[in-house]
């Protein structure tokens, strides 16, 4: 034990005192998705449009959303500042030479054009973006379709703003054939697809913004069985990465409309061979500076959004990575592991063309954002370091002892309780949910991140 401090000692000091040196030393509208009111259920995937389908003609900023729509929304160089990605951009960190992969029932037919009208309004470079069905062939798209809408809002999401995250990291957007909602349906063809990606060395980290409630899977034992692409990762050195909801302490019941009455979780969030990515709040100026401290993500009772996921697990007891915040877990895996910006009350800014009439700029908020943009993080550590991190929950639990040594950022405000809501008997509810603490909590998880310092601590970790 004494050696492991003594270790974690130095590279809390190489972290502290000039972990950039070692940065800089290296080279190299839709009216599918509607904003979901007070006493109704966010769809999955985990993704909120706070505007109601509303296009707009121009990328809005932060002053005009305040003033005509009543919330906060950022553009990427907001993010940049606010993450603190331009020290790594500006060192040439930006994900080279890696790839992150996307999964998402049905893709979307512009998200090529789309992402480079994305990357021209905002002054990004144009990625390297490739396009497989590797879990089957999808049906041809609809734009009648509410479901196939609501896919195509989720993969330009995950598209775009990994992108930002990671501007010189290569896109393979993995489309599936069978939409996820609830229980097994629509996994076995994204498991399909990952282990193809895992089995064929196609990506270096995999994000997905999308779960289903624990309890809907028709027993235990058919939830492990999908989990071979995770085993297959893990093996593989791919981190996996998954969102960890929009509601809060509950979630969506089978039939997708009413929600759980007691705090439950998700798969694949609670997997403990994933990381689970949770919700934030941030209150950004125009140049992204911040004007408080980040909270943990709950507008459902002020703009009609969601809440960050976060709670302990039905099906997985607690991993080892989780030994030292047993006294918040106790014998349950617990989620999130880290959080970023999820709110509906500071959404981003997307384009997209895939619905005729809608075509333009819209606004999305929810965990399916958080997780594409920790994709972007960890698509730089893995360039920093040279190598793939694989599963990188051990080191992200080792760095959360060093705080803001090692670029976490402790979230400290803020609750996941979610409600009231009334289900379709006519009941209204109010679950219960987790409040932010100092250290480890079941609504942020180990904070946020202070990406200039965390990439090169994760990068480091990595490697010992």
């Amino acid at each position: 034990m004494a050696s492991r401090s003594v270790r974690w000692l130095v590279m809390a000091s190489v972290v502290a005192a000039g972990a950039m040196s070692l940065v800089a030393a290296t080279t190299a509208s839709s009216v599918a998705v509607s904003a979901p009111a007070p006493g109704s259920v966010a769809p999955h995937p985990f993704i909120s449009d706070p505007i109601n389908g509303k296009t707009l003609t121009f990328p809005p900023t932060t002053a005009y959303c305040l003033a005509n729509l009543g919330l906060h929304c950022y553009q990427p160089a907001q993010f940049i500042k606010a993450y603190n990605l331009a020290p790594l951009h500006n060192a040439g960190i930006t994900g080279a030479g890696k790839t992150i992969v996307i999964v998402d029932a049905f893709g979307s037919p512009t998200i090529a054009n789309d992402l480079k009208v994305f990357d021209k309004t905002f002054g990004l470079p144009d990625p390297v973006l490739t396009i497989r069905q590797d879990g089957g062939i999808v049906p041809p798209f609809n734009p009648t379709n509410s479901d196939m809408l609501g896919w195509a809002d989720e993969t330009t999401l995950d598209v775009e703003w990994s992108h930002v995250f990671a501007p010189g990291a290569k896109i393979l957007l993995e489309e599936t054939p069978v939409s996820e909602t609830e229980g097994v349906q629509g996994f076995p063809e994204m498991m399909k697809a990952e282990n193809f990606v895992i089995d064929h060395h196609l990506g270096d980290v995999i994000t997905q913004s999308f779960g289903a409630t624990e309890e809907t899977f028709p027993n235990k034992q058919s939830l492990l069985d999908l989990r071979s692409a995770f085993k297959n990762a893990a093996a593989h050195g791919v981190t996996v990465l998954a969102s960890s909801g929009d509601n809060g302490a509950t979630d969506a019941q089978l039939n997708g409309s009413d929600l759980y009455t007691m705090p439950v979780n998700s798969w694949p969030s609670a997997d403990p061979l994933v990381t689970s990515v949770g919700g934030t709040m941030l209150n950004l100026d125009a140049n992204g500076n911040r004007l408080a401290p980040d909270v943990v993500w709950n507008d459902l009772n002020t703009v009609g959004g969601g809440a960050g996921g976060g709670g302990v697990s039905s099906v997985f007891s607690r991993p080892s990575f989780q030994r030292d915040v047993r006294d918040v877990t106790g014998n349950r895996r617990g989620t999130p592991d880290i959080s970023l910006s999820a709110a509906v009350d500071g959404a981003v800014v997307l384009y997209f063309t895939f619905q005729p009439g809608r075509e333009g700029y819209h606004l999305v908020g929810g965990t399916s954002e958080a997780s594409p943009e920790f994709a972007g993080v960890v698509a730089m550590a893995a360039q920093l370091a040279h190598h793939d991190l694989g599963n990188i929950n051990s080191h992200l639990y080792d760095l959360a002892e060093f705080g803001s040594f090692a670029g976490i950022v402790d979230v400290t405000q803020g609750n996941n309780t979610f409600g009231p809501f009334t289900n379709s008997d006519g009941t209204t509810h109010t679950v219960q949910g987790f409040s932010a603490t100092p250290g480890y909590d079941l609504a942020s998880g180990n904070g946020t991140v202070n990406a200039a310092r965390f990439v090169p601590a994760l990068a480091f970790s990595s490697d010992r």
